[in-house]
């Protein structure tokens, strides 16, 4: 059976945002056509950054699938780390605030910024 990887952007223990994988097992369809379960969502939102967009250390509020559809995104986390995710590319983001604690971006969340010549489109699909 194929796996889909499930890039996710989650809060750990420390209170600091990270990135795991995780597979998604693609056990129905045909083998031609292998598809996962069917996940329930409340609705998309489109996103349009211009070049040169960037964004402040923020936490995620409703934990959402993000979806390059043009561009490129890079996310950075605390102590400096980031990753770049393409056009066709996603991940999870679901690194919410701590329950009970209050916000402190040195800390706290992730920060985002379009990458590249091209402006940045991206499709959230709350879960």
């Amino acid at each position: 059976m194929t796996a889909f990887s499930k890039v996710i952007l989650f809060t750990d223990t420390d209170g600091k945002a990270r990135f795991r994988e995780e597979p998604i097992e693609l056990g129905e369809g045909t083998p031609s056509s292998q598809l996962s379960q069917l996940f329930p969502s409340q609705g998309y939102q489109l996103r349009h950054s211009p070049v040169g967009f960037r964004s402040q250390f923020h936490c995620t509020v409703t934990p959402q699938w993000v979806v390059i559809l043009q561009g490129q995104m890079e996310i950075g986390l605390q102590g400096g780390t980031s990753r770049v995710f393409k056009a066709g590319e996603h991940f999870y983001s679901d690194d919410r605030l701590p329950e009970g604690a209050t916000f402190d971006p040195a800390v706290h969340g992730h920060w985002s910024r379009q990458v590249g010549d091209e402006p940045l489109v991206t499709m959230f699909v709350r879960s």
